[in-house]
């Protein structure tokens, strides 16, 4: 992979090409994460295609290539948002609800999505993406701390949504 993010500062289009198939399922991810919409998520993985082909020269450390595509992503979806709130102005927020499958699973992504912006995101990029805190402190540009304060939060309200479904749900066992 480094030897393509260096064709691709070159101006190689293939090299290019094969890095953003290396990350199209974390580019979509990150993006489902934010502006939920398949469309809006086509349209920001767009734009950050089109950005970071433009800028791929301007990337110092190869090593960096995904932390910096996602950088551009989550820019570009809080700038997707911040059109649509002054195109549509919000009447009502959806709030999703956690729904079980035939089975009683939770759908772990309805859970997930439930959670505030700020603590999705971190989960996504943490156990969706597998970045490390320090990664995501980069692309996040929050100190560590407050990445593994987020995290942590995230971790105990996942947790209680957890647990409100096994009690409303099916009987835990002892």
């Amino acid at each position: 992979m480094e030897d393509d993010i260096k064709q691709a500062r070159n101006g190689n289009q293939e090299a290019f090409i094969r890095l953003i198939k290396i990350n199209q399922a974390s580019l979509y991810r990150v993006s489902k994460a934010i502006v939920k919409t398949d469309e809006d998520c086509a349209d920001a993985i767009q734009e950050t295609i089109l950005k970071a082909y433009h800028a791929i020269h301007t990337l110092r450390d190869p090593n960096y290539f995904k932390t910096w595509l996602i950088r551009i992503l989550i820019n570009e979806c809080k700038r997707i948002l911040q059109r649509k709130k002054r195109l549509v102005p919000l009447i009502e927020l959806k709030q999703t609800q956690t729904t079980t499958d035939d089975y009683g699973h939770i759908e772990i992504q309805e859970v997930v999505d439930s959670l505030e912006e700020e603590l999705r995101i971190i989960v996504i990029l943490y156990y969706f993406n597998d970045l490390p805190i320090k990664r995501i402190s980069q692309i996040l540009e929050q100190p560590i701390g407050t990445i593994k304060s987020r995290l942590h939060r995230a971790r105990l309200k996942l947790a209680n949504l957890f647990e409100l479904h096994d009690e409303h749900g099916k009987e835990r066992m002892s």
